[in-house]
């Protein structure tokens, strides 16, 4: 299947919900494998149908919550106390203003401060973690992308680097492997494309 065409039903499905709400928010989250194409996805809404969208990566751990038992909690690997609170509570609010502050891996700190504002009736939010039941499912459309092991580490690799790929495969991708099955991310969703 084309680039293209692969996401042309996530589409559809999207802008029939908006077409059928047209005075609402349409909440939707794009959870998934690493190196299946949730960022990708994300923009490509973003581009062609605006909104507001925002990225789970904004949101590492700090050094200091990085604590093992942070690290072996399932879906613990990712801040939802503060995505909760700067992102999620505030919209479902209805304001059409948020201030959060994104985590910088290079720096290893969170910014001061990155203001976005609602334009349209759809708000974006993709990532690993963007469905974690913490949350409390406040999402109107949820979707899950999956990829192959083989593809996901070609795609790391040219993404990533060789060093980064180890990190991934002995941490990163077990942790997400583990967060989607106990927590049934795939079958609660309402989309699951391989890609």
């Amino acid at each position: 299947m084309a680039e293209r065409e692969w996401f042309l039903p996530i589409f559809a499905y999207i802008e029939a919900w908006m077409k059928n709400h047209p005075d609402q928010v349409c909440f939707v989250a794009i959870d998934g494998m690493s190196g299946s194409g949730k960022s990708f996805l994300g923009e490509k809404l973003h581009e062609t149908l605006g909104g507001m969208l925002l990225h789970m990566d904004d949101f590492f751990l700090r050094p200091q919550q990085r604590t093992k038992e942070r690290t072996r909690e399932v879906g613990g690997n990712v801040d939802y106390e503060r995505f909760l609170e700067e992102v999620l509570e505030p919209l479902k609010k209805g304001k059409e203003r948020i201030c959060y502050r994104p985590y910088n891996c290079k720096t290893q700190t969170v910014s001061e401060g990155n203001v976005l504002e609602q334009r349209g009736n759809l708000c974006i939010i993709e990532g690993s973690y963007s469905q974690h039941p913490y949350f409390q499912d406040p999402y109107d459309i949820r979707i899950v992308l999956t990829v192959s092991a083989e593809v996901q580490r070609e795609r790391i690799l040219r993404r990533n680097g060789s060093s980064m790929l180890a990190r991934f495969v002995e941490e990163w991708i077990p942790m997400e492997n583990t967060y989607l099955k106990e927590f049934q991310i795939l079958e609660k969703s309402h989309m699951v494309y391989a890609t």
